[in-house]
């Protein structure tokens, strides 16, 4: 299968129990007809008239896809980095989620239609082993008429494997002592289609005190009740311990990127990171700790239930109820302020989809009403010395619960057979209602404790338009327009522009309006996707510095825009049957129009204007190339190899651009045999990742800018100088594997 397929074929091809015909190779697959049996909207459904992109499993299938950047790297317009540890994942849909350096947030993420993202607009991809998916889709642009509340850059869905009668099992190796075993089982028919995954993966790390040991058990099954109804049963579970490095400044970094030699604070070699903690775990005096000592990680687990039924009122109608369970239990020691929390949420979605006529015309039709609540009960602890259970005073507590209900709709008319009309619209209110109390011990006095209630309420409204056409039979165009939104998170609430504790009820929801034209080609030994597009944000939420000894608080920046290209072309030349070379690309520039930001010495406050600066943390340029060779038939049939470059352009992490992050290019060089079904019950892979030794930054979280004695913000040089922001990517590695199936 190709790895790339356009938003008009991937809109049909998503439908469920959809009847496909098994695509040849080469680019002419992404014309095959598509048979639909019409029956309710996907929660993940694409329609004409957006850009997305799908990427199957066999990119994936002979790498070391140690976590899910291996598969969305190849999707234009989506930036990833490394995370907070070494499986976590930040992702990035067309700059949407940049500022926020682990995770997913202004993303709505699913897993075969079930919501991943918990009410409070945070995913995070440790649960997920990409070698349980049969493929990922994304879809590119503001989406909130679809999607609700953060789906401001758009949306992720993962699927698992379908179709199986029998199993699969795997092993990778590689350098730093990683390994994973893995291994997934199925049962299909012609009523009923299971699979389960299981896998255990670890290692070492290259940077030191960076190692993991992770589980996971993922689940799905559908089953026909009748000729009527259907249900279908998500699982998800996943244990990992993951222990974390201290993020450096550049300084450090350049001069000790793997932060080696620095179990120990007090005979650290240069350029290593530590952090300060009470010595009798409360008040008073400080010690440094090396994260070795202090034994920084992320100790987590994450359980999802799902349950989705189908009925079918009538030939045309079906109606879809769809509930979802999701338990975050977290400890993360990871700074000097370890956070505790139980974060329990309920997802709950009821849709009516009618396929029929409309004015005489093909119709689309979907209504639908959701309701998700999170409830939060976290507790933050100062850190007392020594390992991870080493916890101090009670620092704050958070309890509340954040909640959204609404309702969709979503029309889609065909004016005629090959141009269509796509309409949405949602509308959603949302509540936070949370209490903070913070506690503090001073010297000589009595402890003290300040409660901070936050009761926030958002009305937000997202229509979209579009036009889908099919030009002619190799050439698809559509223009949309769209809206996404986003309101605060509950603890952007508790800090005051003045940088202390208490309320910060001013904040208003994010937003943005974004237009794009898109083009996709297929011809011959060509395919070709190109998306423009521009976006207008509104009240962008931004982390600001109060100034010296002051917390950091969160303001909105009136006016910002987004702007940029994705680009996916691949070629399948006949004159060399087996050859393939794919490209993904993803310009953006991103820049404020409206902001203004306030720095203080503690002598001084000014202002500063950053309209023109380019939003710090958005990388302007991520491109993949992949070019390589499968033998395609024959007694070597699956035989095959490439080299793939992957490259960033430079980018800023401060608002007021005078740190500038290198960017960098990376080679990765793989040989593989991977016989067809039939062919041979066994794959093996060996894959060398930057080859070339290439150091560079894995991850920069935005620091804040400061004001000098003279009143003019300090350059370079002194932000050079600021912690807690840097890791560094992935050395040389080389790893190996083994699948069998059975």
């Amino acid at each position: 299968m190709s790895r790339f397929i356009s938003g008009a074929a991937l809109g049909a091809a998503l439908l469920p129990c959809a009847a496909h015909a098994a695509p040849a190779n080469g680019p002419a697959a992404l014309a095959d007809e598509v048979t639909v049996i019409a029956r309710a909207l996907p929660a993940t459904e694409v329609t004409k008239g957006q850009a997305a992109t799908r990427i199957d499993e066999s990119a994936v299938r002979t790498t070391p896809a140690t976590n899910v950047a291996d598969f969305l790297r190849l999707v234009p317009g989506v930036a990833v980095i490394q995370g907070n540890g070494p499986r976590d994942v930040g992702v990035s849909i067309r700059g949407s989620n940049a500022r926020n350096s682990f995770g997913a947030r202004n993303i709505q993420v699913f897993e075969d239609d079930f919501p991943v993202t918990q009410p409070d607009g945070l995913a995070r991809f440790d649960l997920a082993d990409p070698h349980a998916y049969a493929a990922i889709e994304v879809l590119r642009g503001p989406s909130s008429a679809r999607y609700g509340n953060y789906a401001l850059g758009g949306a992720v869905n993962f699927r698992t494997r379908r179709g199986l009668n029998g199993g699969v099992f795997g092993s990778d190796l590689g350098a730093d002592g990683f390994g994973n075993v893995y291994a997934t089982i199925g049962d299909s028919g012609p009523r009923h289609d299971a699979a389960i995954f299981a896998s255990f993966a670890g290692a070492d790390g290259a940077t030191a005190h960076n190692d993991y040991r992770t589980f996971t058990l993922n689940a799905y099954a559908t089953a026909d009740l009748g000729a009527r109804d259907r249900v279908a049963v998500k699982f998800i579970a996943n244990q990992g311990l993951f222990r974390l490095s201290t993020r450096l400044s550049f300084d450090q970094y350049r001069a000790n990127p793997y932060q080696q030699g620095c179990e120990v604070a007090a005979r650290a070699a240069a350029g290593c990171g530590a952090i300060a903690v009470f010595a009798n775990g409360t008040n008073g005096a400080r010690v440094s700790e090396s994260a070795a000592e202090a034994d920084l990680a992320r100790d987590d687990r994450r359980l999802i239930l799902g349950l989705r039924h189908e009925h079918d009122l009538s030939a045309g109608l079906s109606w879809r109820t769809q509930v979802t369970l999701d338990n975050r239990d977290a400890f993360q020691p990871t700074n000097a302020t370890p956070f505790r929390g139980t974060l329990n949420s309920l997802n709950l979605t009821s849709e009516l989809t009618r396929h029929g006529r409309l004015f005489g015309l093909s119709s689309t039709s979907f209504v639908g009403f959701f309701y998700n609540i999170l409830d939060n009960q976290s507790f933050t602890f100062t850190k007392a010395p020594g390992g991870r259970e080493r916890l101090g005073a009670l620092a704050q507590t958070v309890t509340g619960d954040v909640r959204n209900w609404g309702l969709r709709a979503r029309q889609e008319l065909a004016i005629t057979s090959r141009l269509h009309l796509i309409a949405g619209l949602g509308a959603e209110r949302s509540t936070i209602v949370m209490t903070q109390t913070v506690f503090s011990y001073p010297l000589g006095a009595p402890p003290r404790s300040q409660a901070i209630p936050a009761d926030r309420r958002f009305w937000n409204v997202a229509p979209e338009a579009a036009l889908a056409w099919q030009a002619t039979q190799d050439i698809n165009l559509h223009a949309r327009v769209a809206t996404g939104y986003g309101i605060p998170q509950s603890g952007n609430l508790f800090v005051t522009p003045q940088g202390v504790f208490g309320n910060n009820l001013a904040l208003k929801a994010q937003s943005n309006i974004g237009a794009e034209l898109g083009a996709e080609l297929t011809m011959h030994a060509l395919s070709f996707s190109l998306a423009l597009y521009q976006e207008w944000f509104r009240n962008e939420l931004i982390t600001q510095s109060a100034g010296v000894n002051l917390l950091s608080y969160t303001a909105n920046a009136p006016r910002s825009v987004h702007r940029g290209i994705d680009l996916a072309i691949g070629w399948r030349p006949p004159a060399l049957p087996g050859t393939k070379v794919d490209l993904s690309y993803g310009y953006t520039d991103q820049f404020y129009t409206d902001f203004s930001e306030r720095l203080s010495n503690g002598q001084q406050s000014l202002l500063f204007s950053r309209g023109g600066n380019a939003i710090p943390g958005v990388i302007p340029h991520f491109l993949n190339l992949r070019a390589g060779f499968d033998q395609p038939s024959g007694r070597r049939q699956g035989l095959g190899g490439f080299a793939e470059v992957t490259w960033r352009g430079g980018y800023f992490i401060d608002n007021g651009n005078q740190l500038r992050i290198p960017g960098y290019a990376l080679l990765n060089l793989n040989l593989h045999y991977d016989p067809p079904a039939g062919g041979g019950r066994f794959s093996l892979y060996l894959s060398v990742q930057n080859a070339l030794g290439a150091t560079y930054v894995g991850s920069a979280s935005v620091i804040a800018n400061s004001l000098g004695a003279t009143g003019a913000q300090n350059g370079a040089s002194v932000l050079r100088g600021v912690t807690g922001s840097i890791y560094a990517g992935q050395p040389r590695t080389l790893f190996g594997g083994v699948k069998t199936r059975f």
